[in-house]
């Protein structure tokens, strides 16, 4: 089916790892989505109702991970599966496989004469960046064999790299990871930002804070409750500060974090909401007194959708963060992943002050959703042009 004015006449199927939940990958998927309102999309496992209508009015391909037992609450532990899961899905019939990868989905098999373009969240960060953080709590025999596993996983990661013909990164951190770990020559990588919904998080957003909090009273954290995130450390340094940190967001880490958060000695107060809606996000990110992102992150919106709301932002000085956080205009950094330092970040008194909000939206500016459309359906059109004079894959 023709895609639109895009790439007409063009059969489009995109590829995305798993639809759990509304994230930054997804909300990437969303916009592209509708770059292509007649691609079908593949993805290993798909949890209805978890992101948004435009992508639940797809039609949605699923692989055999879909079935599997308890699947929905323990899917990363299929990992070792991932790579047959993607192999399954037949490409032979679409002239574009565009996948939104983070994981496997740049795997996808095009048919021999199609073109395969990745957008990379990053190479799959459970085998490359963050294997202890996911595993390092695992008993030594466990942690062995996942060892192994994970060994046999990058190799075939980097081998299923060469499937790809145009690659775009979200971050200049990424860019450097996809050339590190997959050998892909510096030219063939280009770094397309993500984007933020500028209509929704946006300077001077009315509504009220959260129940029981007065503005500016707290700090924020929206993320995934995952490893990686690190939102163990700022947790542990809200306590540390004796600053009020509210958190929001669920995932497998939820159980400890809220552990530890009785647990950590100090006068902080942790307060856990859970999943909240898109409606409630931009007064969480007006009414705070500074947004906290302690991950090494492979780009981030969520500080960017604070700057959008005209909050500072305290991130750690490290990937994504450094194409977006820009000291003293929209945050601060601190240097060190652990918990004195980024508790000192807190008690930075620059947090209390008076922030430039024009400065900070028009730096938000540059990350919009039209500017992501725009620099994604260009860059794409450039490829499929050279596809089209014989020179795709070159």
């Amino acid at each position: 089916m023709a895609d639109g004015d895009l790439l007409p006449g063009a059969r489009v199927a995109l590829v995305h790892d798993w639809l759990t939940g509304m994230r930054g990958g997804e909300k990437v998927l969303e916009v592209i989505a509708e770059l292509f309102p007649g691609a079908d999309l593949f993805t290993l496992l798909h949890v209805r109702g978890s992101v948004s209508p435009v992508i639940e009015r797809r039609r949605v391909r699923t692989s055999f991970i879909q079935r599997l037992p308890g699947i929905y609450s323990k899917y990363r532990w299929a990992l070792p599966l991932f790579p047959r899961a993607i192999e399954s899905f037949n490409f032979s019939g679409y002239d574009l496989v565009l996948s939104s990868s983070h994981c496997v989905a740049k795997a996808a098999r095009a048919g021999k004469h199609a073109l395969s373009v990745c957008y990379c969240h990053t190479p799959m960060r459970y085998i490359w960046s963050s294997f202890d953080e996911y595993f390092g709590r695992q008993p030594p025999p466990l942690r062995w064999m996942i060892g192994r596993v994970a060994a046999r996983l990058r190799r075939w990661d980097r081998e299923s790299a060469s499937r790809v013909h145009v690659w775009f990164a979200n971050s200049s951190a990424v860019r450097r990871r996809i050339l590190d770990c997959y050998g892909v020559p510096g030219g063939a990588v280009e770094v397309i930002h993500p984007p933020v919904d500028l209509a929704l998080f946006r300077i001077g957003t009315v509504g009220e804070p959260p129940a029981g909090l007065a503005s500016r009273s707290y700090d924020l954290v929206v993320s995934a409750l995952v490893p990686y995130k690190r939102v163990d450390l700022a947790v542990a340094a809200a306590r540390r500060a004796g600053r009020r940190l509210v958190v929001v967001g669920k995932g497998p880490e939820e159980a400890r974090l809220r552990r530890l958060a009785t647990q950590v000695p100090g006068r902080g107060e942790v307060r856990f909401l859970g999943e909240v809606t898109a409606a409630q996000l931009p007064a969480l990110y007006a009414h705070c007194r500074a947004f906290v992102f302690p991950g090494l992150e492979d780009f981030g919106i969520t500080p960017l959708e604070a700057t959008a709301c005209g909050r500072p932002v305290v991130a750690f000085r490290a990937g994504g963060a450094l194409d977006t956080v820009l000291e003293g205009l929209n945050g601060i950094f601190f240097a060190e992943q652990s918990v004195e330092t980024l508790a000192a970040a807190l008690g930075d008194a620059r947090l209390d002050g008076v922030w430039d909000a024009d400065a900070m939206g028009a730096h938000a500016a540059r990350f919009g959703r039209e500017r992501f459309r725009r620099e994604f359906a260009a860059r794409l059109g450039e490829a499929w042009a050279r596809r089209e004079r014989g020179g795709a894959h070159a």
